[in-house]
């Protein structure tokens, strides 16, 4: 069939069979299909959505289009964790040394920016020779040796995934939760590792703004997952404000250090103690999700994370001596501060504003071939809940790249509301899913 006609099918709300499809993404992947034809049917599906089978013959021609890695000569369980990505969200920075601190192998396959959201890629490569660009082999001998890696996809790993992501990117449909599906967990199973643990977010600085869509997200992946013998679970968790306080790639490893070291950011380390606490009950360290998250927070406080995240980076080609003594890493260009113009109680911080700003000046990604400026970005000095008085400092704006940076202080002003009333600082974790249930998270799994 004409990939025309495949694109009208639809659009006109059609179901696509299977061969469909593959013939679709096969002659996008030899070049008979182009790229604005393969943009044309992500609008299609944004306002037609796919089906569950759809879905998952998706997902299967994603992984066909490539390898598999083949962790079966590492012993342990392997455990691997997504975020579907949130401003200020480093979890999987933090994740990797704490989880494999506690005893489990953690082979973890991550992705660059999207939109106004930052990249666990980016952010690695923030850190002068990280090399994300790792083979199957160097990555299994490194999980054998280490018990942990970070790399990102092989050129021989779900390739047709790699081209669409950033098609997605440019063209205003990473919104669409089939191909949210597909891609994660096309790259997961194809990954190699035993079970999954996701991280949806839901607010204003997430792909999914709706807390109803975001468990329609959860629900979906962790099917797929099952589909595909990939045990799947996770937590539903907040982002309508940045998580921690740095927004950028280098800004966000400097906190992951500091939080490593005990100077804990508290909102992001909750969320991190609850995805820790279950990969390592997964990963059969833990009797129970509450005891993983108890070895999690003792791995933190004896040194053990740390040590292992600088283990990493030197096991990777990174600089470890900017990990041990972040003050040695050169500094933005320029630093402006966006000050308050009222005393008063922040009711809210508009992390996708805040998130849109970073990238435009310097921290994200405009087109497919930007380039990132590993020093840009905000680190907040105030959040939802904090008091502060006129002229105080909301938060710092850095960049090496933006000639006129003092030019976005009046747009960063406005993503902070400041009133009067007092907030409640609540919790950043909404609820507990697996592909059968989701229920309100109370730190824990339910009992099987």
């Amino acid at each position: 069939m004409l990939p025309q006609e495949i694109i009208r099918k639809k659009r006109d709300g059609e179901t696509l069979s299977r061969s469909e499809l593959e013939g679709f993404f096969q002659g996008y992947m030899d070049g008979t299909v182009a790229d604005y034809q393969v943009s044309a049917l992500l609008m299609a599906a944004y306002y037609a959505p796919m089906t569950i089978e759809e879905t998952l013959a998706v997902t299967d021609i994603f992984i066909r289009s490539g390898s598999r890695v083949d962790y079966s000569a590492v012993q342990g369980v392997k455990v691997d964790k997504h975020s579907t990505g949130g401003v200020g969200d480093k979890t999987s920075l933090l994740l990797v040394p704490i989880v494999a601190a506690a005893g489990v192998r953690v082979p973890m396959i991550s992705g660059r920016g999207l939109a106004h959201t930052g990249g666990t890629l980016d952010k690695l490569e923030s850190i002068p020779g990280f090399d994300v660009n790792l083979t199957p082999s160097a990555m299994t001998r490194q999980l054998g040796d280490i018990g942990m890696v970070m790399a990102g996809q092989t050129q021989d790993l779900v390739p047709l995934d790699r081209r669409i992501y950033a098609l997605r990117d440019v063209t205003a449909t990473v919104e669409i939760l089939p191909f949210i599906a597909a891609s994660i967990m096309s790259k997961k199973v194809a990954g190699g590792a035993d079970a999954l643990v996701l991280d949806i977010k839901t607010g204003r600085g997430a792909f999914m703004r709706e807390r109803a869509q975001a468990e329609e997200l959860a629900l979906l992946l962790a099917q797929v997952g099952r589909h595909f013998d990939l045990p799947t679970v996770g937590i539903i968790t907040d982002q309508n404000e940045p998580l921690g306080r740095a927004i950028g790639n280098w800004l966000e490893v400097v906190e992951v250090v500091d939080c490593l070291q005990g100077r804990e950011t508290p909102d992001l380390m909750d969320v991190t103690y609850a995805l820790a606490g279950l990969m390592i009950h997964v990963g059969r360290k833990a009797q129970s999700v509450r005891e993983g998250i108890a070895i999690a927070r003792d791995v933190v406080r004896k040194g053990m994370a740390y040590e292992r995240f600088v283990q990493l980076v030197r096991a990777q080609g990174g600089d470890a001596s900017v990990i041990e003594d972040t003050l040695a890493y050169r500094n933005a260009d320029a630093i402006v501060e966006v000050a308050a113009d009222r005393a008063g109680v922040i009711q809210s911080v508009d992390a996708r504003r805040l998130g849109l700003v970073a990238g435009e000046i310097g921290a994200g990604l405009r087109q497919v071939t930007d380039g990132v400026d590993p020093t840009a970005g905000i680190v907040l000095a105030a959040k939802r809940g904090d008091r502060v008085e006129e002229d105080d400092v909301l938060c710092r704006l850095y960049s090496s790249t933006v000639q006129d940076l003092p030019a976005w202080r009046e747009s960063v002003r406005e993503a902070f509301v400041i009133g009067d009333g007092e907030i409640p600082r609540g919790g950043k974790i909404f609820s507990y899913f697996d592909s059968d249930t989701i229920v309100e998270w109370s730190g824990d799994a339910p009992a099987s």
